[in-house]
């Protein structure tokens, strides 16, 4: 919906719909950055066992054990060797989740620091 709506004219907005495959998000995210040195990415996952929309304040590295789409599971249940344990969000979530709760719109929002483990 966002690429249909567009952002500011001096905004370049780019989607990309990523399957849920290890070893493809491990080969097109930084492809990505790197075609496109953004300033800010939003990741955006849907889940069916979700009621609400789930701000991460970080990723994991490590912990996966759950197969992918393509049915892998990297054997060493991490999703980038040698990479940081955690990366942490440069946007304040709870600031984030006070301004949509503030609109009065009929959605809740919770935070998690455990991002799709």
């Amino acid at each position: 919906e966002l690429e249909k709506l567009g952002l500011r004219d001096d905004v370049d907005l780019h989607v990309y719909e990523v399957p849920v495959e290890y070893q493809t998000v491990q080969r097109l995210i930084p492809a990505l950055w790197k075609k496109h040195s953004p300033q800010l990415v939003v990741h955006v996952g849907v889940s069916g066992m979700a009621t609400t929309v789930t701000l991460e304040k970080c990723g994991h590295n490590v912990g996966y054990k759950g197969l992918d789409n393509c049915r892998f599971c990297p054997g060493s249940q991490c999703c980038v060797e040698g990479g940081p344990e955690c990366i942490d969000s440069i946007i304040d979530m709870d600031a984030v989740s006070s301004r949509v709760s503030a609109l009065g719109l009929d959605v809740t929002v919770t935070i998690s620091k455990d991002a799709g483990r």
